[in-house]
Parts: C-alpha cells; structure tokens; sequence
C-alpha cells in the first residue's frame, strides 16, 4: 500500500538513552510499513529521552498499530501521535488582518469614529463607491451549503468549512483576492438564493462550492440574474476552464484539432455539463456524454431540463450502448464521475495516440497507470501523478480579473479566455506528455488568467 502525505504524523514518545541508541525503534516503525521522514531529540534529559518520529502512514489505523507496537517495546513509551493535516487546521487556516494604521487617537479618527461618517455618507449619496472605499472591491465570499463536498457527498455545513477555509486560503496565496467561507445551514434553493442576495452588498464577488446538481444549476442561474456582481460556480466553470485548457494543449501534441475529436464524457453533473458545454463553444463537434442511467440522449424521458437541453447538443448519433462501447475509436475519454468506470483494455480500443483525463477524486475512473499504457495523454485531478487537472489554476486568476475590471458578467468567451492563458503558461517546448498543464504553483498564471480576463471582459 502507498503512503500518503494526507496521513503524516508526529510520534513524541519518552525513551531510555540506550533504546535510542540502538535504533530498535527505527527497525520497528519501518518494519510496521511507516516510512520514517524525521526523528528528532526535543528534550535530551537524563534518564530519559523526549524524541519526535516523523512518518508517513496508510491511515489512522495504521498510525494506532504504530503506536502498540511502540508502546511495547521495553523502554519506550508513547505520549502522543499527532497528525500534521489536523495541526494545520488548529484555529482555522485564514485570519482578518489590518490594513491601515491603529498607533493613537488620530488614526483611531480617520479609521473609524467620527472620520467613518463622512466615507459612509459619500457611500449613501453614490454606492458605487463601496468599490474604492471599502473591501467590496477585493473580497469573495465562498458559498456552499455542504450538499456535495468532495467526494465526501451531503457533509453538512460544519464538516464544509475545512474546505471552505481552503479555498479561501487559495485566493488569497494566488490571486491575493479575500474571500471568506460562507457555509449555509439550508439546502433550499430559495433559501440559498435569497441568502446570498442579502449579504452581496459585502462583497464584490460569490463563489458558489460544493452544492449539488442540479440545484446547483438553479442557485447561480438565480443569484446571476439578482446581483450587479460576477457570479461563479466552481465546480462547474473552473474544473470546465482547467479541462478545456489542458485539452487544448494535449490535442496539440497529438496533432489533432479540437473540432475534430470524438469525445466520451463519464459523469453529466455540475462538472460535466460545465465541461461539455464550454468545450462546445470552443470548438468541440462530437461530445456523448454518460451519467448512471447511460448516453444522455434525446431520446431519454428521465432528464432534468438542464440536461435535456444538453442532450440536444452532444450524442448527435444518438447513440444508446455502453460507455466502454462508445469509447471504441473514441479520441478523449473525460471522466468527472466514480472511480474504475473504465479499463486498460477500454483505453486500448480507443483512436491512437488517445487522451485520457480521469478526474475523480480521490480514486479516478482509471488508475492513471493503467490508462497510460494505451493513452498518449493522461490527466487527473491528483497531485500525485503528472497533470494535476486543478481548479486552483483558474478560479483565482478569473476572480482577480472580473474584481480589477470591474465585470459583472461571466461569459463563454472569458471562460474560454482563461482557458487559452493557461494553456500557454506551457510553453512549446516545455509540452509534453507528462506536462499539458503548468504547475498550481506557477506565479505565471494567475496574472496571464487576470489580464485575460480583463481584456476578454473589455471586448464584450
């Protein structure tokens, strides 16, 4: 089984100076399956030693039988295992910091009382000057009502702000935008809607998170109607921005034009009908897209109207088999569904030189070895393999851009755009099989997306 960095703990235990020495407590952790990445003394003492073993474990279960096993060896005994994903979150990941001087009573003057009365009258004669006086003009709000976290499904809003705090945390290392987790205590779409609509005025723009199709759908058709602010669903248009620009350069490499692929889509919800529908508009003909019921086709009377719409424009065949069918001759493969949808030999039957991007999370549609035996191209959405397909490499470029513009609406053509910077943040002779998209990490790329953004929004 594969470490992984999600289970890396700290073990503090107490031991003599000569079990220390004999290295009977490294032999026991490896030959328990931990891998060992630090072992340090914190307190050399006399009688005994205060050490911290740093390791990477399958799991918490794992970590347990560690501990046991430490435990019962003589001269050894365990104080605590820490997990370092749960220390990192010990009082939240994001913090309200002060912009302006607060050093005596003149500042106190200007910053608030009675100096603030004079900026909040400016604001009430013209409200458009919230955007320069105040941090509407930089401050997102994540929305989510926890109905679809993850992979982890309907968690609550509690169990979202993890994830929340994240994303807030991301805007603010990428794109310095400051966002704050709005996590709702309602799955109504009424309720949602009319929510968001009523603490809008705080910010200059919303981000939907983690709500579940096809409520989804509804939610931001609403709040995009109501609001004067830009209005954007992750979910759907950063993972469809990040797939579109990770196409473009993987059908590049083989030679191949967009218009021209066959393309077999697993999963047709928020995310794959996102997907589908900016890939038609860049370009893409010939899209079928599958969810659990099969081809999402015309001919099928158990669609919602978002996707009964969809089906109007893919499966132009009407095609009405399998998934592993459909894939036979098929260019792409694009899975925003469940794990192990498809297999070596799927991927086999498929055109030459074929692209493969299996984007669940964790555990994707394919293991990303397999796929690659066949495929030219393969993505996912892990870190741990080559072309991370990472919503990260869009959603705060995108936001930094509509906030300095000013912008209002997201259109096609400004998803498209972003896409297109990203996709050039590779550069042709960095293109690879192994390197489509550029790195989350890339300080390239949010500025490349924002000025996208910016003159995208100018044109329209």
């Amino acid at each position: 089984m594969t470490q992984a960095t999600g289970y890396s703990i700290t073990i503090r235990m107490h031991v003599t100076p000569e079990l220390h020495a004999s290295g009977k407590i490294i032999a026991a952790v490896s030959d328990a399956g931990g891998v060992i990445t630090g072992l340090d003394v914190s307190d050399p003492g006399t009688e005994t030693t205060v050490v911290d073993l740093s390791a990477l474990v399958h799991d918490t279960d794992h970590a347990e039988s560690i501990r046991e096993i430490l435990n019962g060896i003589e001269g050894c005994k365990v104080d605590k295992v820490s997990d370092s994903v749960f220390l990192v979150h010990l009082g939240g990941k994001i913090e309200v910091g002060i912009k302006v001087p607060m050093r005596n009573r003149t500042d106190l003057a200007r910053a608030y009382t009675p100096g603030v009365a004079r900026v909040c009258l400016a604001i009430a004669d013209n409200p458009s000057d919230a955007r320069n006086l105040t941090i509407k003009r930089n401050t997102v709000a994540v929305v989510t009502d926890g109905s679809a976290v993850l992979g982890l499904g309907n968690i609550g809003p509690e169990a979202s702000m993890p994830v929340m705090e994240g994303k807030a945390a991301l805007f603010k290392k990428f794109a310095n935008v400051d966002a704050w987790p709005i996590c709702l205590d309602t799955q109504d779409v009424d309720e949602i809607v009319r929510t968001v609509e009523i603490i809008a005025p705080g910010f200059g723009g919303i981000n939907l998170e983690d709500i579940s199709a096809p409520r989804c759908f509804e939610v931001e058709r609403r709040l995009r109607e109501r609001l004067n602010i830009p209005v954007f669903h992750d979910d759907q248009h950063g993972t469809a921005v990040v797939v579109l620009a990770a196409l473009i350069n993987a059908s590049k490499l083989v030679k191949k034009d967009l218009s021209s692929l066959k393309i077999i889509m697993s999963g047709a919800g928020a995310a794959g009908a996102a997907v589908a529908q900016l890939l038609l508009h860049a370009g893409v003909e010939n899209i079928t897209l599958f969810d659990s019921k099969g081809a999402v086709s015309t001919s099928r009377t158990d669609l919602d109207p978002d996707r009964t719409e969809l089906a109007k424009r893919t499966n132009l065949s009407g095609f009405e088999g399998a998934l592993t069918q459909a894939l036979v001759g098929a260019d792409v493969f694009i899975g925003v569904s469940q794990p192990n949808v498809i297999t070596a030999a799927d991927v086999e039957k498929m055109a030459k030189d074929s692209i493969v991007f299996a984007l669940a999370n964790p555990d994707p549609e394919i293991n990303p070895i397999e796929a690659a035996k066949f495929a030219r191209v393969v993505a996912t959405g892990r870190s741990d393999f080559p072309n991370q397909i990472n919503n990260v490499l869009a959603f705060p470029g995108i936001f930094r851009g509509l906030l300095d513009s000013g912008a209002v609406e997201i259109t096609d053509e400004v998803l498209i755009a972003s896409a297109k910077a990203i996709a050039e943040c590779v550069s042709e002779k960095a293109l690879s099989p192994v390197y489509i998209v550029p790195s989350v990490f890339d300080s390239n790329v949010a500025p490349a997306v924002a000025s996208a953004v910016i003159k995208a929004t100018k044109v329209n």
